[in-house]
């Protein structure tokens, strides 16, 4: 399945990101902690350079959390700040601002060298679509400050958000990029909910998710689904079919039906805390 989804208004945030760089001290990165590497945009690198870099891994309660600690070191052996949260945590969220203000360190002592006092750090936030980003600054403001919901392209255009912490967001919409060369980010992107679900083929996906979980989570996998012995991945959404009562008119499995519920399950976490990739791959 060649996965690409990549709609108008995303060449257009990509323009205003560009447009809005130089007023800016601070790129934060939303990534979505069960695929750290299939979530980073690569374009945000080309559009940030010579700015202060945060890396936030968010969804923590839904990843591996032995996988997430190997990818916070990664990012940290990068050179970027990094924060693990989970963005409906509010007390996650206030430990970043004063990595933010850390990070800006020789800016704010700059300003004051020029006798400027208070002057707010400016961060943009950005991150690919269901990253979190919006959950992070409605819980960094304690207040419904930019739309949120578990689907892609929630957030369509620019919005400064102002914090009585001296920190100035300008959020941005969720971005993808025009091509996935390795089409296994495009898999992980949708399995997670991050590409419209309108434009893929959920058995292929849950095919993919099935041939993973035998490799990485397979009694999560067997237990979730009572499921038993080692067979092929379309065997066994087969069985998850018949197990969770997945049946056609005339008790035909229905794989379609299946798959889907195979990835709402584990979008909502109820296969366990699984991480679709590590730093070795």
């Amino acid at each position: 399945m060649d996965i690409q989804w990549y709609p108008g208004h995303m060449t257009a945030a990509v323009r205003m990101m560009r447009e809005n760089m130089n007023l800016i001290d601070i790129v934060i990165e939303i990534l979505d902690a069960r695929i750290p590497g299939s979530s980073r945009n690569p374009d945000i690198d080309d559009l940030s350079k010579g700015k202060s870099r945060l890396v936030i891994l968010n969804k923590k309660d839904y990843a591996d959390e032995a996988v997430t600690k190997q990818w916070e070191r990664f990012y940290k052996d990068k050179g970027y700040f990094t924060a693990v949260i989970d963005a409906r945590n509010r007390s996650d969220v206030n430990k970043t601002l004063s990595i933010i203000r850390t990070a800006c360190d020789e800016k704010i002592k700059r300003d004051r060298a020029k006798g400027i006092m208070n002057r707010p750090v400016k961060a943009m936030i950005c991150g690919i679509p269901n990253s979190g980003k919006s959950t992070y600054i409605n819980s960094l403001s304690g207040k419904a400050s930019a739309k949120t919901g578990n689907k892609p392209g929630v957030t369509k255009g620019k919005q400064w958000i102002r914090f009585g912490e001296g920190v100035q967001l300008l959020d941005t919409p969720g971005i993808l990029w025009p091509k996935f060369e390795d089409q296994t980010v495009g898999m992980n992107l949708a399995i997670c909910g991050s590409i419209n679900d309108n434009i893929l083929e959920p058995r292929d996906l849950a095919l993919h998710l099935i041939d993973y979980l035998q490799k990485y989570y397979c009694n999560m996998l067997l237990q979730r689904y009572k499921l038993n012995g080692d067979k092929e991945p379309y065997e066994l959404l087969n069985d998850i079919a018949v197990n969770k009562g997945c049946l056609k008119s005339k008790g035909e499995p229905d794989l379609d039906r299946a798959a889907v519920m195979l990835l709402n399950d584990f979008r909502a976490c109820k296969i366990g805390r699984i991480s679709l990739e590590r730093p070795e791959m």
